[in-house]
């Protein structure tokens, strides 16, 4: 049964989000980044060191990276320079880069892991035939963060996502290109998605002296 706003319980009721941080993921910064590659290469988390290093370059949403199969990342046996997939959400492809650091870890996971081009780069734990699932993916980040004294509440498998196209936004200031690379239909999106306000577009414009 619904209630009235006019009714007293409504108001009285704790809101569902009261003590929640429901806003954007923040992204990483560089010295995060670098942080939560030594914890994992300190403690020779090989998976966990590709899976991060393969979020931050690939800004794929968290079903698009668990998915991954080991032929999306890999040609002639060895780690691509750069890789496409069809995203699930939207049903359009997306290309992304694998850098120097993403390729060697990759390679000795993969190296470790073995497999064929059809396997999951990332398989689950409990079903070998299947990948690691979002939710554990979501867990590993939480770890991750707080492992170097971030707030889990204010990052998530988002701030993969989000870390290298805010770091591209604001060396370029190109909305497209970040477009592209996040495989967004429309501009607007992106614009959202990257928190773009009227002081970003100020400093954009004070570069510029003419």
């Amino acid at each position: 049964m619904g209630h009235s706003d006019l009714d007293p319980a409504v108001h009285e009721r704790r809101p569902w989000n009261d003590g929640l941080n429901v806003g954007p993921k923040r992204p990483l910064k560089p010295r995060d980044i670098w942080a939560i590659r030594f914890f994992l290469d300190e403690h020779k988390r090989m998976r966990d060191r590709a899976l991060f290093d393969l979020a931050i370059d690939s800004k794929l949403r968290g079903c698009d990276l668990v998915k991954l199969k080991i032929g999306d990342v890999t040609s002639g046996g060895q780690i691509r320079n750069r890789a496409t997939i069809i995203q699930q959400k939207t049903g359009r492809p997306v290309q992304f880069e694998i850098m120097t650091e993403a390729r060697r870890s990759l390679e000795a996971w993969l190296q470790r892991r073995g497999g064929m081009i059809l396997d999951f780069v990332f398989p689950s734990r409990i079903d070998y035939m299947g990948h690691l699932s979002t939710r554990q993916y979501a867990r590993l980040v939480d770890e991750w963060v707080e492992t170097i004294g971030l707030d889990r509440r204010e990052y998530g498998t988002h701030s993969m996502r989000r870390t290298k196209a805010s770091l591209i936004y604001k060396a370029t200031g190109n909305l497209r290109a970040v477009q592209i690379l996040l495989g967004h239909t429309n501009i607007e999106n992106t614009v959202r998605y990257l928190g773009v306000d009227v002081d970003d577009a100020l400093t954009l414009s004070e570069r510029t002296d003419i």
